[in-house]
């Protein structure tokens, strides 16, 4: 039984390095969503205060 560490191939530090960065560009893109989710749900609520507000003065 062979049960002797080897060394890495590069075959594995490339697709080690090719996946680092697919993970990278994901979380870019997850970032980036989230942050325009979060922008656009806060500009809501300033949108639902100036109706609110809009709605008292006429009233």
């Amino acid at each position: 039984m062979d049960t002797q560490i080897r060394a890495e191939h590069e075959l594995h530090r490339r697709r080690l390095s090719r996946n680092v960065g697919l993970g990278l560009a994901l979380l870019t893109f997850v970032v980036l969503v989230w942050g325009l989710t979060v922008a656009k749900v806060g500009g809501l609520d300033e949108a639902r205060i100036k109706a609110g507000a809009a709605a008292e003065a006429s009233q």
